[in-house]
């Protein structure tokens, strides 16, 4: 088996937070939530780390046709925010997969807590390496995972093995934009070692490669600019904190501005996509 890239423990770190579970209570009750009656739709708001939110992680369930008793590994799943939406909306039965030792544990904790324990399940490991057998699941759900691994050709032939023939592949990813390079930090990374992004022609030729065949390819730089809240400078945060201010600190803001700069000035593009998996894949390397 292949080792562990040498930035993945750096990846990990970028996610952890070291006492979040702790965090996570005083804020819940901070927003006038009981940690011992949870919803999931009460913690939907706060539990998604991608663009979008929770309204993202809806669409893609709609465009990927989940369908209940399926079986989904979400691949760089955190603390399980969309894995939850997938098994409480859609009826799916769902494995979180994720390098942060911290993000399974504090997410299976909030499983818990909402009653789905017996429907999410969490997996601490890599996305190089997935963990389980040929063929395991009828989908493979990733959002904003790829942006942080820079084998994608490792990754999607993973991805391929563990899907079911006729399986499907539903992701939401930043693309490179035609503009570079990024303005760092960005909530994905801090600097420029732990964020592997590609053009959507490249990705879009290698999933072809790998053996998928493509279903749905929407580009979504417009709306996510469209709607996007950018934080001001200096202005206290209003509402309940998202867990993502949690774990990645005060930083967050900075980031976020970044973000939507690079997306203004094309230097990042938002995708949501849907592939179907082939009988086999191709042996032919993807060019890098």
């Amino acid at each position: 088996m292949m080792g562990e890239p040498s930035y993945a423990d750096a990846v990990s770190a970028h996610y952890t937070a070291g006492d979040l579970g702790d965090t996570i209570l005083v804020s819940l009750r901070a927003a006038g939530l009981d940690p011992d009656a949870l919803q999931v739709e009460a913690l939907a708001p706060l539990d998604q780390f991608h663009t979008g939110g929770a309204d993202a992680t809806r669409a893609l369930i709609r465009r990927a046709g989940l369908q209940p008793g399926m079986r989904v590994l979400d691949v760089g799943g955190g603390l399980g925010g969309p894995a939850r939406l997938i098994a409480h909306e859609a009826g799916c039965t769902v494995t979180v997969l994720d390098l942060s030792e911290e993000s399974c544990r504090v997410g299976a904790w909030l499983t818990a807590r909402v009653g789905l324990a017996d429907r999410v399940a969490f997996r601490c490991g890599s996305a190089l390496a997935i963990p389980f057998a040929d063929g395991a699941f009828d989908m493979v759900w990733t959002q904003h995972a790829a942006l942080n691994i820079a084998e994608k050709e490792r990754l999607y032939r993973e991805i391929h093995r563990v899907l079911r023939p006729g399986g499907r592949l539903a992701m939401q990813e930043m693309m490179a934009g035609t503009v570079g390079p990024l303005h760092f930090p960005v909530p994905w990374a801090g600097d420029a070692s732990i964020s592997f992004l590609q053009p959507a022609a490249e990705i879009r030729a290698l999933l072809a490669d790998v053996g998928f065949r493509e279903v749905e390819w929407v580009d979504e730089r417009e709306a996510v600019l469209s709607g996007m809240q950018v934080p001001v400078p200096g202005e206290p945060p209003r509402g309940p904190r998202p867990f993502a201010a949690l774990v990645l600190g005060p930083r967050l803001p900075e980031m976020q501005r970044n973000a939507a700069r690079n997306l203004r000035e094309d230097r990042l593009t938002p995708v949501q996509a849907v592939f179907e998996r082939l009988g086999v894949a191709t042996n032919r390397p993807h060019p890098s």
